[in-house]
């Protein structure tokens, strides 16, 4: 899953032409990608906010391209992603693989949800991984550096102890 691919499939789509149209201050904010691993789950979807309106659009890029409205949960302005970029999916997987085996863990991958940020000026992959026997792995990934800064392993019941 290559992150430009996606990216010039969207500009080049009608509905995202027509959007860009009418809000020309529209900007990317965020990514959200799934690899599901067991399953047909995978989702790509880019956030684009318009400070005109201060309201913020999905496009989601299963089948079709589709544009979903996107409810705000903050006021805070989004920060805009730079759209130079070039990194796989994949790629990136093989880099939580690895670490995976240098920290000796042999818990099988099912399901990793990434999250394109831009924190602090920087861009970042914020992963989440879901791995066989309940657990989580934390992971962000500096997407100048190519490397990852946050490794965490957590168990699903952890959480759930903490919620209680």
């Amino acid at each position: 899953m290559n992150f430009q691919f996606y990216l010039e499939k969207l500009y080049s789509s009608t509905m995202f032409k027509d959007f860009m149209k009418e809000n020309s201050k529209a900007y990317m904010c965020s990514g959200f990608f799934t690899i599901d691993k067991e399953g047909q789950d995978n989702q790509i979807h880019f956030d684009f906010y318009i400070p005109d309106i201060k309201k913020m659009f999905s496009f989601r890029l299963e089948k079709d391209i589709e544009k979903v409205p996107v409810e705000m949960i903050t006021k805070k302005i989004p920060r805009k992603i730079e759209l130079n970029l070039d990194f796989n999916l994949g790629d990136v997987e093989e880099m939580i693989v690895d670490e995976m085996k240098k920290k000796d863990i042999k818990n099988k991958l099912q399901k990793i949800i990434f999250s394109l940020q831009n924190i602090k000026g920087k861009n970042f992959l914020v992963c989440t991984a879901f791995v066989s026997m309940l657990g989580l792995l934390k992971v962000q990934i500096d997407l100048e550096a190519k490397k990852i800064i946050l490794f965490e392993k957590k168990s699903l019941l952890d959480l759930i102890k903490r919620v209680k």
